[in-house]
């Protein structure tokens, strides 16, 4: 998404290919700048009066001046009525005036009215499955809403668009609803001759020189929304690099301004090599047809399809904006509140490209910094309330959009293994029914579960769709003969979540130097384990690593067993299909049963520590064993 960075002359000028591990520092940059450009888009939707038709292709033809604020078009639209239509409504705001409709050269009526519409009259009544075309002649004077800029750099003009989320109708006739991907657009950009235009896509042929003016035509052929059409114009100086792999090669592009030029060259060096690391995870780059670039611009950062906007040089910008050309335009999050696809992906693959590049310890210093970032406050869900979704500074909140985002996604990836992760992710962003198209939270969660072969509906729930993150107390002892108990148990710092499950990592020390890391699978509070353990412990960490959301977590080493033992209960198999065994030291009192509703279910036991679990329906129960000195609530799977 739109990533207005502070253009910071330290980060311009101290490049280095090390990552400063601030993540919390970086994303709330890039969520700041997002919430400025999307100044538009609070109580604003897709506009109801242009769903019944969708476009197929966009022909614009531009004429801008980057030293005078004004922009003259001509846009074709070829679309395809979904109902039957007597009129066609385009998105566009009254500050660009329409001079002219025609429709197989024939004039139209239309109107412009005071909702940002423009409302055309068709001939006749256009059928449904039908195609047709509206050419579209208008100019004016842009708003001035952080959308279209006409500024300078270095006292030279320039002008470029940044229409993320709702600006695209500032300086275009459109349907801004980003379900709606236009099939293919052509740009034709029409400046004075000493500029150089940039767009998406690749120039089919060299820019056209009449007179004064020199005209640049940029083809898109993949599918884009209105909002990542782009536009840029001013005396950039260019330089060429290589993408991708043979044989699936591309031309990276970068425009620069001529007074960065030996910055540019420097800072973005390593972009072909982000590249390939992101192709060895994701597949091949999703525009590699085309081609890649970087276009600088005087504030922001934008994915727009092929050609990142950049404010600065800075590593994270460029990694960033980078990753979004898979996760926000090979595939767009559906709804707003799911911007975590987005954001939260592009975010995650900034920890990718560090672990990758920087080593292990860049790696537990980025996370770290994510989580404490993350846990600075109690409340926050990853998924959007619709309310939320309404709400710019929700929208593109850095604490949980983008780093619980990433950080959840980290989790799940620890969850599942890498390597089952890493090929669910491959096959989320190179499924044929959801590339260059959108695609919501459930879409994702499907193909993991594919690759995990079980349900993550708990995990979904508690880390994604409900609030807060746990607090863990991890006890352990040695037991002798190798054997170690664990005790796991946790507190919630929001209401919102009963028990968050997990894969745990644990990490044992020993007098030698010893070390051993292994990780447990806790579902329940007050869980017990029992880990095999090479050397006798003297030492336990929890989250060695930092890959776990949570907060003031404690992990002791007892010196005695009497006190760790003497509630401890353990139940086995789980999940069950028949016989439920129940180990326990301390006498039981009594046993209790519900479902997860919260009725009470019969407990049979058939001898003193075994209970006949064959007649339930297959589900989820919490078994409460009640003994003197305590009451544990374990969760029982019946298959």
């Amino acid at each position: 998404m739109k990533t207005r960075i502070i253009y910071i002359l330290l980060n311009i000028l101290s490049f280095s290919f090390v990552f400063s591990q601030e993540g919390k520092h970086h994303t709330d940059m890039i969520s700041k700048k997002e919430k400025k450009s999307a100044l538009s888009k609070k109580n604003v939707q897709f506009n109801p009066n242009t769903v019944n038709y969708d476009v197929t292709y966009h022909k614009l033809e531009l004429k801008v001046n980057p030293s005078v604020r004004n922009i003259s078009g001509k846009v074709t639209t070829t679309y395809t009525a979904l109902s039957n239509m007597n009129t066609i409504t385009f998105d566009l705001v009254s500050q660009m005036v329409v001079s002219s409709v025609k429709q197989n050269n024939v004039n139209l009526s239309f109107i412009q009215n005071a909702n940002k519409e423009l409302v055309i009259t068709l001939p006749t009544t256009q059928l449904a499955g039908t195609s047709a075309s509206v050419e579209i002649t208008y100019a004016g004077i842009p708003p001035s809403t952080g959308h279209v800029f006409f500024t300078t750099h270095n006292s030279s003009p320039i002008f470029f668009t940044l229409s993320e989320s709702f600006g695209d109708r500032e300086w275009w006739p459109c349907k801004q609803d980003m379900r709606d991907k236009i099939d293919s657009i052509d740009l034709y950009i029409t400046a004075p001759s000493q500029y150089v235009a940039v767009g998406n896509g690749v120039e089919p042929a060299a820019p056209v020189i009449s007179g004064s003016d020199k005209t640049t035509h940029f083809h898109h052929n993949y599918p884009i929304p209105a909002y990542l059409v782009s536009v840029s114009v001013t005396n950039y100086s260019t330089f060429n690099q290589t993408g991708g792999t043979a044989p699936n090669t591309y031309p990276i592009i970068n425009y620069v301004f001529p007074e960065h030029l030996s910055l540019a060259q420097n800072n973005l060096s390593p972009v072909p090599s982000f590249l390939t690391f992101f192709e060895s995870l994701l597949g091949v780059y999703p525009y590699s047809n085309e081609k890649y670039g970087n276009a600088e611009v005087t504030e922001s950062g934008m994915e727009h399809p092929t050609v990142s906007f950049i404010s600065n040089y800075n590593r994270y910008m460029m990694e960033h904006e980078m990753a979004h050309q898979w996760f926000g335009d090979k595939i767009t999050c559906a709804t707003w509140n799911d911007i975590w696809l987005n954001e939260g992906f592009a975010t995650f693959m900034d920890e990718l490209l560090i672990e990758h590049y920087d080593g292990n310890a860049a790696g537990i210093s980025n996370r770290t910094s994510l989580i404490n970032h993350i846990t600075s406050q109690p409340n926050g869900a990853v998924y959007l309330t619709d309310a939320e979704a309404l709400d710019e500074d929700r929208i593109f909140d850095g604490r949980l959009s983008y780093n619980k985002g990433a950080m959840v996604l980290n989790m799940l990836r620890l969850k599942l293994g890498e390597t089952p992760f890493l090929l669910g992710l491959k096959n989320y962003i190179n499924d044929p029914n959801l590339i260059y198209k959108t695609a919501g939270t459930p879409d994702f969660k499907a193909h993991m579960e594919a690759v995990y072969g079980s349900s993550l509906t708990d995990f979904f729930n508690d880390w994604i769709y409900n609030q807060g993150y746990p607090v863990y107390t991890i006890k352990a002892q040695n037991m002798g003969a190798g054997q170690v108990k664990v005790l796991v148990s946790q507190t919630q710092s929001h209401s919102s979540v009963n028990y968050f499950e997990m894969r745990l990592p644990l990490q044992f020390t020993g007098a030698g130097g010893q070390v051993y890391n292994t990780y447990v699978n806790n579902t329940v509070n007050n869980e017990s384990f029992t880990v095999n353990v090479p050397f006798t412990i003297t030492g336990v960490r929890f989250d060695p690593e930092k890959h776990i959301i949570s907060r003031n977590n404690t992990a002791t080493l007892g010196l005695g067993n009497v006190d760790f033992e003497k509630d401890q209960i353990e139940i086995y198999p789980n999940p069950v299909s028949h016989i439920l065994t129940v180990d326990y030291v301390t006498p039981i009192d009594k046993v209790t049963m519900t479902n997860m509703v919260g009725q009470e279910v019969p407990v049979h036991f058939i001898n003193k520590n075994q209970i006949d679990f064959s007649k339930f329906s297959p589900g989820v129960y919490l078994l409460q064993v009640h003994t003197q000195n305590s009451t544990k609530t374990l969760k029982i799977i019946k298959k």
